[in-house]
């Protein structure tokens, strides 16, 4: 009963890394990464080390999803400003 924990634990992570790999949206895959995080966490924990995992749960699902959707959202802002910039020197009044 001791090694099925673990072994679950080690198949969740599996599946999840395959999702994150397999979303190809990048505001989604933010999502998904923070589910992984969480996955991960909980096979530290089944692998008794909880400060570990208090730390991937911490950063692996709050922190680095954060920046991954700021990242997005500083690139969408610059390419609209890009695109805004160009119209106006391709029309001008």
């Amino acid at each position: 009963m001791d090694e099925a924990v673990p072994a679950v634990a080690i198949g969740l992570v599996v599946l999840m890394a395959t999702a994150v790999v397999l979303t190809r949206d990048p505001a989604r895959q933010a999502i998904v990464l923070s589910g992984y995080g969480i996955v991960l966490g909980v096979l530290f924990v089944a692998l008794q080390a909880p400060d570990v995992a208090m730390s991937q749960i911490g950063v692996g699902t709050v922190i680095v999803p954060l920046i991954v959707v700021l990242a997005i959202s500083a690139i969408d802002k610059h390419r609209r400003r890009h695109a805004a910039e160009r119209a106006k020197r391709e029309d001008p009044p």
